[in-house]
């Protein structure tokens, strides 16, 4: 029970890596507040763990001020911040993304992790407490051909993780982030270009230890990262990776 009575807010925690870190969270003792814009999927996530949800775009400046609201009424304060949720463009030249595939990559997963600081960073300073941990990617230390705007976007992810680190250090607030290699999550498909026997293994070719990330993988790593045992570690990018960036 290392995360017994934290009270932990989830984004994009409907499936893939999400879903397996609030699964994990859930069984060492976390309150959960369970974020995604998929109702459908949200509701049969939260009703299996027996955890809270609220269904919100994170691109949406709006969503996250009633995120703050809610959480704040239901448990006065949150103790972690997982910016999970992302989204990727499909494999193409730089030059061949839209300028709207551009801004929805760039919103969900860079502008969320602004938003989620803005409206939740005033509360932890002020109790002193907290931990952030953002899911960034292999893509933003070791970048893929044809994937050349979201591997921008997760480079962006781990220097702001660095960045919101040493700001945060002195008010006690720990920042980390994870760096898993494609896994076996709804956007797989999106990453290898389409599901095919060889695409799979050429993609599994680049990972040393021969097999793709697991939510489960994360779930570990997260609650990790999260928990107390991890007091003294902030501002480090966690590959969970098979060896894809050695």
């Amino acid at each position: 029970m290392r995360l017994k009575n934290k009270v932990a807010i989830i984004t994009g925690s409907a499936s893939g890596f999400g879903k397996g870190i609030a699964k994990k969270f859930s069984d060492e003792g976390a309150k959960l507040i369970l974020v995604d814009i998929n109702l459908k999927l949200l509701k049969k996530v939260s009703k299996s763990l027996s955890q809270d949800h609220f269904v919100a775009d994170v691109s949406k400046e709006s969503n996250f001020r009633s995120l703050l609201n809610y959480t704040l009424k239901k448990y006065k304060a949150v103790d972690i911040i997982v910016n999970n949720a992302g989204i990727t463009h499909k494999p193409k030249n730089m030059e061949a993304v839209t300028g709207k595939e551009f801004d929805k990559v760039f919103n969900v997963n860079a502008k969320s992790v602004y938003l989620s600081a803005k409206y939740f960073v005033p509360r932890m300073k002020k109790l002193r407490r907290g931990v952030i941990l953002n899911v960034a990617s292999t893509a933003g230390l070791s970048p893929r051909p044809k994937l050349n705007w979201y591997n921008a976007s997760k480079g962006w992810m781990i220097t702001a993780t660095k960045a919101m680190a040493i700001e945060l250090a002195p008010f006690n607030v720990r920042v980390n982030a994870i760096a898993p290699v494609a896994g076996l999550t709804p956007l797989l498909k999106s990453f290898m270009g389409g599901d095919t026997p060889p695409k799979k293994k050429a993609f599994l070719s680049t990972i040393p230890i021969g097999r793709f990330s697991t939510p489960q993988d994360m779930g570990n790593a997260a609650c990790f990262l999260c928990s107390d045992e991890a007091s003294m570690i902030t501002g480090t990018i966690l590959e969970v990776d098979g060896g894809r960036c050695i």
